[in-house]
């Protein structure tokens, strides 16, 4: 059963980190991935607070809980030669779904987006999760199937960076 409950949006704060990282585990837990977080609260708060900065999140409150977020950073379109924001994970709790925290996580961003005069907004949902796709095409998402996630990480990045065959420093 939802808790019905009003909330509100502000930009994380350091003494969130404790909640932001348990509301990633959720999250990871929710993605069939509870084992991928290797992370940790520190590196958490170094990496929203610290300089340099390389993410910034919003959280949704209830009641003085913290039971949603959205974690972002700043990419680039050189097709736009405008700066981009990639929305990495949004996350309520299911307890508090379906009261329009997820659509105005959504909407706050679009307008940090705009107001950054970036030229776009972008995410990736995986192919599993229906209702997360069906939210975001009500949203007015488009879902790109020509497009592909590449990732190198672990020992294959390391290897990727020791290999010294034409590469100047």
């Amino acid at each position: 059963m939802a808790l019905q409950s009003k909330f509100s949006l502000r930009l994380a704060q350091a003494e969130d980190c404790d909640a932001l990282f348990n509301l990633i585990k959720a999250l990871a837990e929710y993605e069939k991935l509870p084992n991928a977080v290797s992370g940790n609260v520190n590196l958490l708060r170094q990496h929203l607070f610290a300089e340099p900065q390389y993410i910034e999140a919003i959280v949704a409150e209830s009641l003085s809980d913290i039971v949603g977020f959205a974690l972002f950073f700043h990419n680039y379109s050189t097709f736009l030669t405008k700066p981009g924001i990639y929305l990495e994970d949004l996350f309520v709790l299911p307890d508090y779904r379906r009261q329009g925290i997820g659509k105005a996580l959504l909407i706050k961003l679009a307008q940090i987006a705009l107001k950054r005069d970036c030229g776009r907004l972008e995410w990736s949902v995986l192919d599993w999760n229906e209702p997360a796709q069906k939210f975001y095409r009500a949203m007015g998402a488009s879902i790109l199937d020509d497009w592909r996630i590449c990732r190198v990480t672990g020992e294959k990045l390391t290897k990727l960076a020791d290999n010294h065959l034409s590469v100047n420093s």
